[in-house]
């Protein structure tokens, strides 16, 4: 169809920054008849997609933060975000929080909430057990898979 010009460099590195800043794992820009969009894997590999010039490179296999992030996907008690929206730690703004770290949680309790097309949706624990990590803030965009936290 119509020719398609060298994509903009600036508008793809500023779209990885929001990704890096949002904690968003797709963004995409459209304007007119042209879209641009940047995505990456969420919870395994960090942006690669684009390098926006203040990211560190991320190195192969030796990297320290890597398996600490396969890891805690993988972990048995990990809690995933079941859906995109934004996390909240409490019921409600200023409210004591469902769980801290080192919290002891029941299978099926309410260990969070996220808000997903202006519904709040609780979060269970997936297992009864003592809450190791939070690895989320409150007020926190997360996307489908995301670790959360984690319970041993």
């Amino acid at each position: 169809m119509a020719n398609n010009p060298e994509p903009d460099k600036d508008i793809i590195r500023e779209l990885a920054e929001l990704l890096d800043e949002t904690a968003l794992t797709e963004i995409e820009w459209t304007q007119g008849d042209r879209t641009i969009r940047v995505a990456r894997q969420s919870g395994i590999i960090p942006p690669i997609t684009v390098t926006s010039p203040n990211a560190v490179p991320a190195a192969p296999t030796n990297s320290a933060a890597e398996p600490a992030i396969v890891d805690q996907a993988s972990h048995p008690g990990a809690i995933l975000s079941p859906m995109v929206g934004t996390a909240y730690v409490a019921p409600e703004p200023g409210a004591t929080p469902f769980v801290q770290v080192g919290s002891q949680v029941s299978e099926g309790q309410t260990v969070m909430i996220i808000e997903a097309m202006k519904t709040m949706n609780p979060i269970p624990a997936i297992k009864s057990g003592t809450i190791h990590q939070i690895l989320i803030r409150d007020g926190m965009p997360v996307e489908y898979g995301e670790v959360l936290m984690i319970v041993e």
